[in-house]
C-alpha cells in the first residue's frame, strides 16, 4: 500500500515538508520554533535544505527517522 500521506501524523510520505507541518501546533513535534532551530545547531533535528531564498524544508525521510528514533 502506498499513500501519500500517514493517517496518524498528517506527514506525507516522501518528499519535503515546512516548518510549520513539523513542529507543534500543527505538526506532530511538540516543539517551539525557537527549541527546533537550536536543535537544528546543535545536530538533534535534520539539517534543514533551501530551495529559494525564502523557502527552508526538511526530507520527509529525515522528519520520519526522527519520529522513529523517538528523539523528540
Amino acid at each position: 500500500m502506498n499513500e501519500s500521506f500517514a493517517p496518524s501524523d498528517g506527514i506525507p510520505s516522501t518528499g519535503f515538508v515546512r516548518l510549520k507541518s513539523i513542529i507543534a501546533p500543527s505538526g506532530p513535534i511538540p516543539v517551539s520554533k525557537s527549541t527546533w532551530w537550536a536543535g537544528v545547531k546543535d545536530g538533534r533535528f535534520p539539517k534543514p535544505l533551501k530551495l529559494g531564498e525564502r523557502i527552508t524544508v526538511w526530507r520527509v525521510e529525515d522528519i520520519r527517522a526522527l519520529l522513529e528514533k523517538g528523539a523528540v
